[in-house]
């Protein structure tokens, strides 16, 4: 599988201390299976007059890595549930969760997720709305690595560009 990340500059070895923590999902390096997804994460890049690179990975690319070892804990949240709300919620206010994951999956919060965390928040709109409110309208999706050992032995630098 190739995943691509977007950045100002070309990343051929993420490295965990340059993370940022109140995301999605707390700090990690963050990737996608979607090449128009992360160009537009290099939108904010742009506007301050930086490059945009997108830089490409493999991912469980050779027979053997196929499936990662049991002792990988996989974190999958293959909806934008009340569970996803909660745990995006709790992150990006920076607040404590369950660091044990070395992978989280799952949907991206819109740009307005501030706006509509806000409103959850203060208790002016139920968790249904707020899920519908942070779900983009077109498909995303994205890979938070939060173990360096995964990504050294499992993401593999291939190419960046510059878009």
């Amino acid at each position: 599988m190739i995943l691509y990340h977007g950045s100002y500059t070309v990343i051929k070895k993420p490295d965990l201390a340059f993370s940022r923590k109140q995301v999605d999902f707390g700090s990690g390096f963050y990737v996608t299976s979607l090449k128009d997804q992360a160009v537009s994460w290099t939108a904010r890049f742009k506007k301050e007059g930086k490059p945009a690179i997108i830089s490409s990975y493999g991912f469980l690319q050779r027979p053997a890595e196929e499936i990662l070892p049991d002792t990988i804990k996989v974190l999958d949240f293959d909806s934008h549930s009340i569970e996803w709300l909660n745990f995006i919620t709790a992150c990006r206010l920076g607040k404590p969760v369950d660091e044990e994951w070395d992978l989280i999956m799952g949907g991206v919060a819109n740009d307005k997720v501030f706006d509509t965390l806000q409103l959850y928040f203060d208790g002016l709109l139920p968790a249904e709305e707020a899920i519908r409110r942070l779900r983009y309208n077109k498909p995303n999706f994205q890979y938070c690595f939060k173990s360096q050992w995964l990504i050294d032995n499992y993401l593999k630098f291939i190419n960046a560009e510059e878009v």
